[in-house]
């Protein structure tokens, strides 16, 4: 089972989609003791410890494009596990998704899913654990700058088509959230604002958490992105009025089943984060504009 949301950006070339996803694993918790411990196992069977005891950092793995099915999986001849047990616990973080090809990408469906990954070998078949949050991220079309007010795209719709079949809908289906990530431009970086700091973010993250093991314990259930179908339906209960919005929405966008379901356990998580022990119809509006990219650019 998953642990977390899984997060899909779409933006220009330097909004700070790279620096966003880097930036995941500091309002995460920390890592527990028993989570630590397998996360060591798993990079001391692949010849990866560099530190002394414990890795207790989440982790954070960035492969580059040309990475082939067997480092991103697993496998080989000695049978290691590959990024996405590296990332067990932290983030794998896909860059320029596109670039990546398509069978590659199609190794992470599984371990999304299930949070494992298995290697079928001739004489044998291996498991490791996988449980990890997938960032994507992507240009909105091979020049970068489609809908950028300050520079023209150079794409004709046939290349945008093309580039943007390269990531497959099911796959897309899967990730729990959509964002759209805007260019920066000078009078943003030149802003006297201070932004909300990571510390105060985490500790916002820490009592969502808190307040979702108090909720699932004895359940085997850890956080909102783990529920099942029936416990989605128990869990995540809305009134009519959401449920109207939620319906439209899914007309519109032709959600997937799987979307649908999304939506709920998100609206859920953001209800937490707001410390509302009811889901109300402004977390489904929120939720359901983190489905927006299904319509505007895969349907």
């Amino acid at each position: 089972m998953r642990l977390y949301h899984n997060l899909f950006m779409l933006g220009p070339p330097g909004s700070g989609k790279t620096m966003i996803a880097r930036r995941i694993p500091t309002i995460l918790p920390d890592l527990s003791f028993e989570e630590s411990l397998e996360v060591t196992k798993i990079y001391s069977i692949s010849g990866e410890i560099n530190e002394t005891g414990l890795i207790k950092k989440r982790p954070f793995r960035s492969p580059h494009h040309t990475v082939s099915r067997a480092a991103l999986a697993g496998g080989g001849r000695a049978s290691k596990p590959g990024e996405v047990s590296l990332s067990h616990y932290g983030v794998l973080f896909l860059d320029e998704m596109p670039e990546f090809p398509k069978s590659v990408l199609e190794v992470l469906r599984q371990p999304m899913e299930d949070g494992m990954i298995s290697i079928a070998r001739a004489n044998n078949t291996y498991s490791y654990p996988a449980k990890f949050m997938l960032i994507g991220s992507m240009n909105p079309c091979p020049c970068g700058f489609l809908g950028d007010t300050k520079h023209e795209c150079s794409c004709n719709q046939g290349q945008i088509n093309k580039y943007l079949s390269k990531i497959s809908g099911p796959l897309l289906d899967r990730m729990d959230i959509h964002i759209e990530v805007s260019p920066v431009y000078y009078e943003d970086l030149n802003s006297k604002t201070k932004e909300e700091s990571s510390e105060k973010i985490k500790e916002r993250v820490l009592r969502a958490r808190k307040i979702q093991a108090d909720r699932y314990k004895g359940l085997n259930v850890y956080t909102n992105s783990q529920l099942s179908s029936g416990q989605v339906e128990k869990y995540c209960k809305i009134d009519s009025d959401s449920q109207t919005l939620l319906k439209l929405a899914f007309d519109n966008l032709g959600l997937s089943a799987r979307a649908y379901s999304k939506i709920l356990r998100v609206s859920r998580t953001i209800a937490d984060l707001e410390n509302c022990e009811n889901i109300k119809q402004s977390h489904i509006a929120e939720a359901i504009q983190y489905r927006s990219l299904d319509r505007k650019y895969w349907r």
